[in-house]
């Protein structure tokens, strides 16, 4: 009787964790997700790019044609979103730097009690599992076992301080590169062979990786050059130093390996600065001592009306007004992203509404001087439906459909593919696991 009990109560249990999504199958041992930033799906849909180990690993695995960033199409928002599967109103990290209303120098988000929501690293770590992050946005003090956070600007000696475990930050300048006095990870393949020292190490079950070198060349030249170009190999070439550590340590067959990116990227051509009109208009005195009615911030391809008082709607019509009243020479550089839009999206619910670049335009803070100026290089921030802002996704390995092509999907899709593979339980997420793409 005692046995048929326990036999009842044991299929009574099962059920639970079925219908709670709690039991699930593990498909691959190991996932390594490594961003490109500004990773665009050209640089492998396209034979110009140097890119023989992305096609590689397209061809024997699977791959999205484009992938919708989120609102500003960002690196530390876009970033965040891939490692909870929430926008960016929930997970709470709106720009690359927090907003200072007084016009005073911005800090940006770099630490992990700035996501409001659970990641995938804390999921992965609670199962147990050994967890890695190189350089991955807001990720200092991250439940991770080893960790080198990207910091932005606050400089190596903070990275330093919180790398993971205390003194891995030395003890990789010295193992992996000599004893050098600095890292370069502006190189893309000296992050990559932080990477492998780490898969060596202690062989992670869920590691993330930033490259970021691409980026700082499309914001320097725009979408096409010769630094592009550079630094579009030097990435791929990452990747291959990469699969060769895999292959080393014998798990490269166990491993899922997802490259994606945050954003793509626009060229700049015009860059217009909304807070003169602000300024002419009354809207703004003196940031410092508090003396303005409503602000834009800034987000490179975008800009965000922030309002003194939340509730001053005739600030806000005035605002309209003056953006409407723009001659067509000057109104074809932007676009009005309303309120509607940005709460069904899932954005910052701090703004009274955005603006968004059009042919080529990017926005300035600036409060003096003309409000539309000639512009150079590349950026990105834009409202994420359009093609040019699109990053991508390749994805190799045990659990992929080999072959399956993705038309499109979103950043907030990687959470559910990750926790899917790992078989790790997980809060519902607003992402989904795009059709076809596992077996």
């Amino acid at each position: 009787m005692a046995l048929i009990m326990k036999k009842h109560l044991s299929i009574a249990l099962l059920a639970l964790f079925i219908t709670t999504g709690q039991l699930m199958a593990q498909t691959a041992k190991h996932v390594i997700f490594l961003t490109i930033d500004g990773f665009r799906p050209d640089f492998y849909l396209d034979s110009e790019w140097k890119t023989p180990n992305l096609r590689a690993l397209m061809k024997d695995g699977a791959y999205a044609k484009g992938v919708n960033s989120v609102f500003p199409s960002v690196t530390y928002p876009s970033h965040t979103t891939i490692v909870t599967g929430v926008q960016p109103a929930k997970h709470g990290v709106f720009y690359n730097n927090i907003f200072t209303p007084d016009g005073a120098q911005q800090q940006p988000y770099w630490q992990d009690s700035s996501i409001h929501v659970p990641t995938i690293w804390k999921a992965a770590k609670e199962k147990g599992m050994t967890v890695a992050s190189l350089y991955w946005p807001v990720s200092a003090n991250a439940p991770v076992d080893y960790n080198i956070p990207d910091i932005g600007s606050l400089g190596d000696q903070v990275r330093e301080q919180y790398s993971l475990p205390h003194g891995f930050y030395a003890e990789v300048k010295k193992e992996v590169f000599g004893g050098v006095d600095k890292i370069n990870a502006g190189k893309n393949q000296n992050v990559a062979k932080i990477a492998a020292y780490v898969i060596k190490k202690c062989k992670p079950e869920l590691m993330t990786i930033h490259l970021f070198s691409a980026d700082g060349a499309q914001h320097d030249v725009g979408r096409y050059g010769k630094q592009v170009q550079e630094a579009v190999a030097d990435a791929d070439a990452a990747v291959g130093i990469i699969i060769d550590a895999l292959k080393a340590e014998g798990i490269w067959e166990s491993t899922v390996f997802l490259i994606g990116g945050d954003h793509g990227f626009y060229d700049v051509k015009k860059t217009i600065s909304p807070n003169v009109w602000l300024k002419e208009a009354g809207l703004i005195n003196d940031l410092s001592t508090g003396d303005w009615k409503a602000q834009f911030n800034s987000a490179g391809g975008s800009a965000y009306l922030y309002l003194k008082d939340p509730n001053d709607k005739v600030t806000v019509s005035k605002v309209t007004a003056l953006l409407k009243a723009q001659p067509d020479s000057v109104k074809k550089y932007y676009r009005i992203i309303s309120k509607e839009q940005l709460e069904k999206g899932g954005y910052n619910p701090n703004i009274a509404f955005a603006l968004t670049g059009e042919q080529d335009a990017s926005f300035s803070t600036a409060i003096t001087g003309d409000a539309l100026k000639s512009g150079k290089g590349g950026t990105h921030g834009h409202f994420p439906d359009t093609k040019n802002i699109r990053t991508g996704l390749v994805a190799h390995g045990p659990g992929i459909r080999k072959g399956a092509v993705i038309e499109e999907m979103n950043l907030r899709d990687m959470t559910p593919i990750i926790v899917k593979l790992l078989g790790i339980p997980f809060p519902e997420v607003d992402g989904k696991i795009p059709a076809g793409l596992l077996k």
